[in-house]
């Protein structure tokens, strides 16, 4: 059950994350820290209870962290230069 929650979550998250690249909207940024977070904390407790495939699961998190991340920040910066015109 937490395996879909964590990959429903981490979806979403990647979703919403490029939606935000696309159209930014300062309210629904703080939705996207709490997906981050979220999938970050379901990876970390499934890591922790079920410890097989580690190299694995932590390569294709990381990879995941690195993109939701980086279009996160992105996001910010689009926000940030639309605020000072």
């Amino acid at each position: 059950m937490v395996v879909l929650l964590h990959v429903i979550i981490a979806l979403s998250s990647i979703a919403l994350s490029s939606y935000l690249y696309f159209k930014p909207i300062k309210k629904v940024m703080k939705a996207s820290y709490g997906l981050i977070a979220g999938t970050v904390l379901s990876g970390s407790y499934l890591i922790i209870t079920r410890p097989t495939h580690m190299l694995e699961t932590c390569t294709v998190g990381l990879v995941y962290l690195a993109i939701v991340v980086a279009a996160t920040l992105a996001t910010q910066a689009k926000l940030r230069h639309a605020d000072q015109l």
